[in-house]
């Protein structure tokens, strides 16, 4: 008897379990990352310094909380499939949303402003690699538990990441300025653009390189 109470008290205990893994801080964190999406949109189109710090201080907080989530999900032990499963996708989001919005309004100097694609390729490159390794994730994750290690994070992606958040930062930072420093700045942001774009390349083919040498076996 005591024994089918136990049972009993377990099942009914589980959906509250399940419901507190869901909402935990990391999760809330990075929902708050996707919700900051449209405020981001919204102040983007601000004219003037107001907009470009409110959108700047925006991306700026969903990057430390992208790597706070992480930090507090580790340390407190609050790892969930949920927020696995969300993390990324909100990163991806954010980043693609900020690539997006710099593409629509060239960036006010000189070089960019007569060739605005210079800023375009980098973020079709960017984010083809984050469309093309989700899927490919997904396919790896329902083939083999080899294939799904073999396109785990590396610390090349990594620093693709954190290189890509600098660069949106800096050019977020000075959208809006047209004197000498800022321009350098821009181009700086520009170049670091175009190195986590490298990078991103780079990151792929080691993926690429690692599934063909499971697939091969």
């Amino acid at each position: 008897m005591k024994t089918m109470v136990s049972d009993a008290n377990s099942k009914i205990s589980m959906p509250s379990s399940s419901h507190s893994k869901i909402l935990t801080l990391p999760t809330i964190l990075t929902l708050g990352r996707v919700a900051a999406i449209p405020l981001l949109v919204a102040t983007f189109y601000m004219d003037g310094w107001q907009g470009t710090a409110i959108t700047t201080t925006v991306f700026t907080a969903a990057a430390v909380t992208d790597w706070l989530d992480g930090f507090i999900a580790r340390k407190m032990k609050l790892k969930s499939t949920f927020g696995a499963f969300l993390d990324p996708v909100a990163d991806k989001l954010m980043v693609a949303s900020t690539l997006v919005l710099l593409c629509t309004r060239p960036l006010k100097v000189a070089l960019l402003g007569q060739a605005p694609w210079l800023l375009i390729i980098p973020s079709i490159t960017i984010i083809g690699r984050e469309i093309t390794m989700s899927a490919l994730r997904e396919w790896a994750a329902s083939q083999s538990s080899k294939l799904l290690e073999a396109v785990g994070v590396n610390n090349l992606g990594k620093w693709k990441t954190a290189t890509q958040m600098i660069a949106l930062t800096t050019l977020l930072a000075t959208r809006d300025c047209s004197g000498g420093g800022a321009a350098i700045l821009v181009y700086l942001g520009v170049v670091l653009l175009y190195i986590a774009a490298g990078l991103a390349i780079w990151s792929f083919v080691i993926y690429m390189t690692k599934i063909s040498k499971v697939l091969l076996r």
